[in-house]
C-alpha cells in the first residue's frame, strides 16, 4: 500500500534549510512544552514511572558535576548489513533518473524511469477545431519536470527513451497499483524511439524557447524519433480511432521507459508538474492562416470517470555496491535502497535505577573532504528496536520519537498507534538529522539521537534491552501491524555517510552513547 502519511522533503530542499527550520521549531516548542510540562510529565509514561525526564533540550540538562549530576560514555558493538528493499514511491514524491558510476565509497547507482503520459480526455482531437488542417508534423518531445540533482553535476547524463511493451502478461498499469523500485515493465526490443540525449545539470536553470511565445527552464527535454511522431500523429479519431479510448491508446503508446547509460548523478523529477509532459508540435491551417502550435500529453495522477486509467510509473533503481567494510571500526549507511547498522549496548542491561536526564546516542562521521563535496551525507538517520530474533521484525522506539503524543510500538494499548499519529516524529527533540562541527582535521558531521525516555524506562522498569537498527530512512513499514509505508525525510536514494562503528580506534570517530543522570538515593 502507498503511504499515506505524506510528510515527505524532497531533495530540493537542502540540508542546511532543515536545520534551520528545525531550530526555529526547537525554539517554538520550549515555549509550549515549558507551559505544560508539569501536567505532561504526570501524563506521560502511562504506569511505567514517574521519574522526570527532560525534553527541554541540551541547555537545561543539569551540569555534570560527579556530586549531584553524573556522566557516563557506554560502548556499543556495531554491525551492518544490506536491505532487500521492497521499497514503494508515492505519486507526490520525487523520482530519480541517472547513473552514479565512480563513487569510490558505495559503488554504483543506476535509476531509470518508466511512466504513461495521456491525453486529457477521450476521444480525443489533436486538431481541437474542427475545421483546422494539419499541415505538418514537426516533432514530439518528452519532457521532465527537473528538481535537484545528487552527485557529481560536472558530468553529463546521457540518456535514451524507449517505448514499455504491450504485454498482456504484464499489467504494469493496473487501476491504483505502486510498483516497487525493484520492477521494470518489459521494453519493446530495446528500440530506441530517441536518439541518445545529454543532459548537462548545470544548465538546467537556462530558459529553453519552446513554440513562438514561451520558454521553459528546470525541464529535461528529449525529443523522440520520427518514427514515433508518425505513428502519434497517424492515430487520427476519425481513421483508426486511436484517440477514442484509454485502452486503445495504451495499444499503440504503453508508456515510455527512460535509461540513463552513463553519467555520474541522480537527477530528481516531478511527475505532477505541468512540465512533465510530452509535447506534441505541429502546424496547422485555419482560414487560411498557418500557426505553429502543440499540445500536450500528462501523468494522470488518478481515475476520471470512467474514461481514463491512471497512469503507470516505475523507478528501478538498482545498486552495485562495494563490500561493506568492518562494521566494528567503520560504517556505510546508503539511503533506501540502502544499508543499515546494528547497535548493541550491553551495559544498559544492568545498569540500576537512575534519574537520567539526557541519553543520547552519538554517530560521527568519517570525513572524506573530496568525495563528500560530490556524494553528501543523508539528511536524516532512524533508529529502531529488533523485536524478535527468530523471524526478525522490528517496531518503533518507545516513547522518544515525539514526547508530545502517546503512541504504543507494541501495539497493544487500546485507541493508540504504533507510530506516532500522521508519522509526526519530533526532530527537534528525538534529533537524527545532520549538524555539523569543526573539528583539529576540518569540518565534520554527526547525529545525535535522543533515547532518554527509553531509556529511563528501561533502568526503572529493568525493561527488555533490545538491539537497534540504525539506517537513513527513505521511508519504512512495520508489517506485524500494518501494510503501511510510513515515510521518512529522505528522498529515494539521496545520500551516504561513512561513520564510524563501536570500536573505531579514533573517539573522534566512534559511536558511543552518552548518558547524564542523577542517582537515586537508598
Amino acid at each position: 500500500m502507498v503511504a499515506i502519511w505524506d510528510n515527505f522533503i524532497g531533495p530540493s530542499q537542502k540540508s542546511n534549510r532543515y536545520k534551520n527550520k528545525l531550530l526555529k521549531n526547537m525554539q517554538v516548542k520550549n515555549s509550549k512544552i515549558i507551559t505544560l510540562f508539569i501536567s505532561f510529565a504526570i501524563l506521560f509514561f502511562w504506569g511505567c514511572t514517574k521519574l522526570d525526564t527532560t525534553n527541554l533540550g541540551g541547555d537545561l540538562i543539569p551540569e555534570v558535576d560527579n556530586i549531584n549530576t553524573f556522566a557516563d560514555t557506554l560502548d556499543i558493538i556495531t554491525g551492518s548489513a544490506a536491505f532487500e528493499d521492497s521499497t514503494k514511491l508515492s505519486l507526490t514524491e520525487e523520482y530519480a533518473l541517472g547513473k552514479i558510476s565512480n563513487d569510490p565509497l558505495m559503488g554504483g547507482t543506476e535509476a531509470n524511469l518508466y511512466l504513461q503520459l495521456k491525453p486529457s480526455y477521450y476521444p480525443y482531437y489533436i486538431r481541437k477545431v474542427a475545421n483546422d488542417t494539419l499541415v505538418k508534423a514537426d516533432s514530439v518531445v518528452l519532457c521532465l519536470s527537473y528538481k535537484a540533482f545528487y552527485g557529481d553535476s560536472s558530468q553529463p547524463i546521457q540518456l535514451q527513451v524507449y517505448q514499455v511493451a504491450n504485454d498482456a502478461r504484464d499489467r504494469w498499469d493496473s487501476v491504483l497499483s505502486y510498483n516497487t523500485i525493484n520492477y521494470a515493465p518489459a521494453v519493446d526490443n530495446d528500440l530506441a524511439i530517441s536518439a541518445v540525449k545529454t543532459v548537462d545539470i548545470r544548465a538546467m536553470s537556462n530558459f529553453v524557447k519552446i513554440g513562438k511565445l514561451d520558454s521553459v527552464n528546470n525541464q529535461i527535454r528529449i525529443k523522440l524519433s520520427d518514427r514515433f511522431r508518425d505513428s502519434i500523429f497517424s492515430r487520427d479519431t476519425t481513421r483508426n480511432k486511436g484517440f477514442n479510448s484509454d485502452s486503445l491508446f495504451r495499444l499503440f503508446c504503453n508508456g515510455f521507459a527512460i535509461k540513463a547509460l552513463s553519467g555520474n548523478a541522480l537527477m530528481y523529477v516531478n511527475l505532477l508538474e505541468t512540465q512533465t509532459r510530452l509535447e506534441l508540435h505541429y502546424q496547422k491551417r485555419n482560414a487560411g492562416v498557418v500557426d505553429t502550435v502543440y499540445n500536450s500529453f500528462y501523468f494522470n495522477s488518478g481515475l476520471q470517470g470512467e474514461t481514463i486509467r491512471r497512469s503507470a510509473v516505475a523507478n528501478k533503481i538498482v545498486r552495485t555496491r562495494n563490500a561493506l567494510p568492518n562494521a566494528d571500526q567503520e560504517i556505510y549507511l546508503q539511503t533506501t535502497p540502502g544499508t543499515y547498522a546494528t547497535l548493541e549496548i550491553p551495559s544498559l542491561a544492568n545498569y540500576g535505577n537512575k534519574i537520567i536526564h539526557r541519553a543520547e546516542i552519538q554517530v560521527s562521521q568519517i570525513p572524506d573532504p573530496i568525495n563528500d563535496k560530490i556524494f553528501t551525507e543523508a539528511n536524516y538517520l532512524y533508529l529502531d528496536l529488533l523485536d524478535s530474533t527468530t523471524t526478525p521484525k522490528w517496531k518503533p522506539i518507545y516513547y522518544d520519537l515525539n514526547p508530545n503524543t502517546f503512541y504504543d510500538p507494541d501495539f497493544k494499548t487500546a485507541g493508540y498507534p504504533f507510530f506516532p499519529l500522521n508519522g509526526d516524529v519530533d526532530f527537534s527533540y528525538y534529533g537524527g538529522y545532520i549538524r555539523e562541527r569543526e573539528m583539529p582535521f576540518g569540518t565534520q558531521s554527526y547525529y545525535n539521537i535522543n533515547i532518554t525516555r527509553y531509556v529511563q524506562q528501561l533502568v526503572t522498569k529493568q525493561s527488555y534491552n533490545y538491539k537497534m537498527r540504525l539506517f537513513p530512512a527513505h521511508s519504512f513499514s512495520y508489517p506485524q501491524y500494518s501494510t503501511i509505508s510510513i515515510p521518512y525525510r529522505n528522498a529515494i536514494a539521496y545520500g551516504r555517510t561513512r561513520i564510524g562503528g563501536g570500536g573505531n580506534s579514533n573517539p573522534a570517530y566512534r559511536m558511543r552513547v552518552r548518558v547524564i543522570y542523577s542517582k537515586i538515593k537508598p
